[in-house]
């Protein structure tokens, strides 16, 4: 039964929300237009206020791997409870040490792992880590990637062609704020270079002291950008040569691409890597790991190199033991899972593909695993800048929000990853599709 304060109309909720919450949401990343109000979440289902039902492609941002309240994950912290798991705050616990020991077996890169709220939380702690281990001050970011709110990655993450100005050969774009009060002194700290741009990443090594590179592995907060063949091996050998931390943020990635994250796709090993996400399937859980040379300045016994860590909800158990069953069904029958999910992926890139080619413009849809999007451009693309001059932002948006219409939930903005859970049929991508045609045929009909 929804409680009832979840029964009041979508209108009553909103006032209530702009009149006591600052921004009128708690995270305003999640601002959108239109300003749906939903809930109940159940598998592959949103329900709104308004009793609506919608098969869900945003899963919340993408944590929602296997789909919402999944029985066992629910479970999993049902039995935490009544067992008597609670936050202790103090020493070591059984429910700690066992996602930590589960994380270090499935992930090629981690040697050691710290337990966190956020990925915020795990980018802040590598850039210090990094700082550490180096003496050095600056990072290189990726121009449309997003590592976390704050100040340290604090850079827009969809920038327009005016404010950036054209593609540099061998160099970096100017920063742009993704707030205000950000310390002008962080901002000459942070230096961005084009995703897939080698070049530009060794001419910022040359010229700047650097501590850390930190890149996603695929660029899935602009849709789904791949790396060209080649690139990751090329920034791994690039922070070898110039003594550069390379920081692996999977926090989109991780555990959707593979149970040992992108870089186990790849085969390229990073110094430090981020999880969260996926990994607690929703449960606001991050995670820092990686080499254990860099992981043990937490506890060096050289107060100058010594790392602080520290949060009073770092592995709270709830959080802990939706990562422990996550893991568990992830890697159940040799990660059976994650080919279940290819194939519902595949079958709906392909309806993508082959529905919106009949709006007679270019289009391509890219995939990493159970993460895609649709680009209207005749090309996978390559970074930022190669979107902002082919892609039609404003039929993207039309066609999302004719699915959304359509009762297929796609986050209401362009460039924005469609996510397929272990909790989605075959029948609900075959019907995702159908509705998608209906969008099409009435958006054609237009032009």
């Amino acid at each position: 039964m929804i409680p009832s304060s979840f029964s009041a109309s979508a209108e009553a909720i909103i006032r209530k929300s702009e009149s006591h919450i600052a921004g009128g949401v708690v995270s305003l990343n999640r601002k959108t237009s239109p300003a749906i109000v939903f809930v109940k979440a159940e598998g592959a289902r949103l329900f709104d206020a308004g009793g609506r039902e919608y098969i869900d492609y945003h899963a919340a941002f993408a944590p929602h791997l296997l789909g919402h309240h999944h029985p066992e994950v629910t479970g999993s912290v049902m039995t935490a409870l009544k067992c008597g798991w609670s936050l202790m705050g103090s020493g070591p616990t059984s429910w700690e040490a066992e996602l930590a020991e589960a994380l270090c077996e499935a992930v090629p890169g981690l040697e050691r792992v710290q337990i966190l709220n956020t990925g915020s939380e795990a980018s802040n702690l590598a850039i210090r880590l990094a700082r550490a281990a180096t003496g050095r001050e600056d990072v290189v970011v990726t121009l449309g990637g997003y590592n976390g709110w704050h100040d340290e990655v604090g850079r827009a993450v969809m920038p327009t062609l005016e404010q950036i100005g054209p593609r540099v050969t061998a160099g970096e774009y100017p920063l742009l704020p993704i707030s205000a009060g950000i310390p002008a002194s962080t901002q000459r700290r942070i230096h961005t270079v084009n995703y897939n741009d080698l070049e530009s990443v060794e001419a910022v090594f040359k010229k700047h002291s650097i501590a850390c590179l930190i890149t996603e592995p695929v660029l899935q907060n602009i849709g789904v950008v791949l790396p060209k063949p080649g690139y990751l091996e090329g920034l791994r050998a690039l922070c070898d040569r110039y003594g550069v931390v390379f920081v692996l943020d999977e926090v989109k990635t991780g555990f959707r691409s593979a149970l040992g994250g992108y870089q186990s796709v790849s085969g390229v090993c990073p110094d430090l890597s981020l999880f969260g996400k996926a990994v607690a399937n929703g449960y606001p859980l991050g995670v820092l790991g990686g080499k254990a040379k860099l992981m043990d300045l937490f506890a060096s016994p050289d107060p100058d190199k010594r790392v602080l860590v520290a949060g009073t909800y770092n592995g709270h158990p709830v959080n802990v033991s939706a990562a422990i069953a996550t893991l568990e069904i992830l890697k159940r029958d040799g990660g059976k899972v994650y080919a279940e999910l290819d194939a519902l992926a595949a079958r709906l890139q392909h309806g993508l593909e082959g529905e919106l080619a009949a709006l007679g413009v270019p289009v391509t849809v890219t995939r990493n695993a159970s993460a895609l999007c649709f680009y209207f451009m005749d090309h996978a693309p390559q970074d930022w800048h190669d979107i902002l001059h082919h892609h039609d932002f404003e039929l993207d948006r039309k066609v999302r929000l004719g699915l959304i219409g359509e009762g297929s939930y796609v986050f209401p903005a362009a460039c924005k990853q469609l996510s397929v859970s272990a909790a989605h049929t075959r029948d609900d991508i075959d019907r995702t599709i159908a509705a998608l045609s209906r969008v099409v045929k009435r958006l054609a009909s237009k032009q």
